[in-house]
């Protein structure tokens, strides 16, 4: 007796209970990942939309609904079964679905459940989402996530920077012998009269070394305004983890500013991005033109200057002002750039009228991995 067709399963899978009839039943493990899909999916308000029943069956399908309802299955449970059940990458879905998609927050407020979790990314936007509802001991715990995505941020992002700031390769030969510099093009052609054909082997007698140039570190200002609303919670992140990773580089002054309707000046506390984002309060309006009138005050010299606006821009304030002030910092030679997203993806939502009108007088349009961002401001520094 053969069993249920792997191709047909994973169908069933996608297309759930609902095509059970059309497609066959599934093995345990797989109806095991049903059940926890459907725990999680099952509450979609499509299914009331489409007509589906959800529970209400008979028999076997009668006693899983049953079992899968919110009363019968806690997080913690559900948690420990997709671990179970599914690979990383899915996982990871699975969390950020629950708190982003049906705003399950017991994923992250629950301690039972913030004992057990890996940390990751989605769970720090989460983290920052959801502190305000945390007592002092889940808060605790929440800071292990908060601080281990930083670390792997920060180490991931650090490399980016020492590569982009330490200077290109020349051509010209160097004495000094660093392996990353091993010119292995050219030691090769001047060591092949070494080679010995009967060994198969190339001997070097001379190896060869590129010099790199040195960057010119005249003294510029970075100036970083990110739009702390809900939606822009992974900007928040990453913003925090740039500043930290330029400050204190030779020739640039690194600026940290946090607006909705107000304007918080975080720079001081750059050099602590968990205990930064742990204070950071997400939501409320955007003012992004007077964050933008504070960010020009900020500027000591307008040619050195490098001001990066991350925000949807979706504007609560004077969008005139906004315009007429990104113009006037361009006019007198500021590098303005207006990132729609500074986060791994880049893909964000935005208004993309008023990044045109910002476009139009001058400023960089557009959205940026924070290595790219890293990348431009050495670029632009040379």
């Amino acid at each position: 007796m053969t069993g249920p067709d792997p191709g047909l399963e994973r169908w069933r899978l996608v297309l759930g209970e609902a095509a059970e009839e059309c497609l066959g039943g599934l093995g345990d493990r797989d109806a095991a990942r049903d059940r926890a899909l459907d725990w999680l999916y099952g509450r979609d308000s499509e299914y009331a939309r489409r007509g589906i029943r959800r529970g209400g069956g008979r028999g076997r399908d009668a006693e899983r609904d049953a079992d899968l309802s919110p009363s019968q299955v806690t997080p913690v449970d559900w948690l420990d079964d997709v671990h179970r059940l599914f690979p990383k990458e899915t996982i990871e879905r699975l969390e950020r679905d629950a708190v982003e998609r049906y705003g399950i927050h017991e994923v992250v407020t629950d301690p039972a459940v913030l004992g057990r979790i890996e940390p990751n990314p989605t769970l720090l936007r989460a983290v920052l989402r959801t502190k305000h509802l945390m007592n002092p001991d889940v808060l605790a715990m929440a800071r292990r996530i908060v601080a281990a995505v930083v670390k792997e941020l920060t180490e991931r992002l650090a490399t980016e920077v020492r590569r982009s700031f330490h200077g290109t390769r020349s051509r010209r030969p160097s004495p000094w012998r660093s392996a990353r510099d091993f010119d292995f093009h050219r030691t090769i052609r001047a060591n092949l009269g070494h080679y010995r054909p009967d060994e198969r082997r190339l001997y070097i007698e001379r190896p060869y070394f590129l010099s790199r140039t040195r960057r010119r570190m005249e003294r510029w200002q970075l100036i970083l305004l990110v739009d702390q609303s809900g939606s822009m919670a992974g900007s928040v992140i990453h913003s925090a983890v740039t500043a930290a990773c330029l400050w204190g580089l030779p020739g640039l002054k690194t600026h940290l500013v946090a607006f909705d309707t107000s304007v918080v000046d975080l720079t001081d506390d750059v050099t602590d991005p968990v205990e930064l984002l742990m204070g950071v309060q997400l939501g409320g309006g955007t003012d992004i033109a007077r964050a933008v009138g504070y960010a020009a005050d900020l500027v000591d010299n307008p040619r050195r200057a490098i001001v990066a606006v991350i925000s949807d821009f979706y504007e609560g304030g004077d969008e005139h002002r906004l315009v007429r002030t990104v113009r006037g910092m361009v006019e007198q030679g500021t590098r303005v750039l207006a990132l729609a997203a500074l986060d791994e993806d880049a893909e964000p939502e935005y208004d993309r009228e008023l990044a045109q009108r910002l476009a139009d007088v001058g400023a960089h349009v557009g959205a940026m991995t924070p290595g790219q961002l890293v990348s431009f401001v050495a670029d632009v520094m040379g």
